[in-house]
């Protein structure tokens, strides 16, 4: 398309689009090489951390299930019972940990763009 055929108003508009695009994908480079030291292993790591949140209460609910099957005995399998409700209450632990961290990443993506981005401040000056 020339840009001398187009009208001013839709000119304009898709100028300031280009430099909407632009403007976000520089605060996204930016934001990039600020976070650069959270590779692989910080991945890594928060994998980790959402295992381990589901395990542990699995383990608590076979140990104290264990020590009911043994201090109790009665048809209904107390280190079952116990590892199944760890392990749904593990995942929900999880779950809501794993939002949390989704609603910061949102939240911490939605300022960044508001912010105009350091070369949009310069170019104006």
């Amino acid at each position: 398309m020339d840009s001398d055929k187009l009208p001013g108003k839709t000119h304009r508009k898709i100028q300031l689009d280009f430099i909407g695009k632009v403007a976000n994908k520089a605060t996204r480079k930016l934001r990039a090489k600020r976070q650069k030291k959270q590779g692989i292993w910080f991945g890594l790591g928060i994998l980790g951390l959402v295992g381990w949140s589901i395990v542990v209460p699995a383990l608590l609910g076979m140990v104290l299930g264990n020590w009911l099957d043994r201090r109790f005995p009665s048809t209904i399998s107390w280190t079952l019972t116990l590892m199944l409700g760890g392990l749904i209450l593990g995942c929900i632990n999880a779950w809501y940990w794993v939002m949390g961290e989704q609603k910061q990443m949102e939240t911490s993506r939605t300022e960044a763009s508001q912010q105009p981005s350091e070369q949009e401040s310069n170019h104006e000056r």
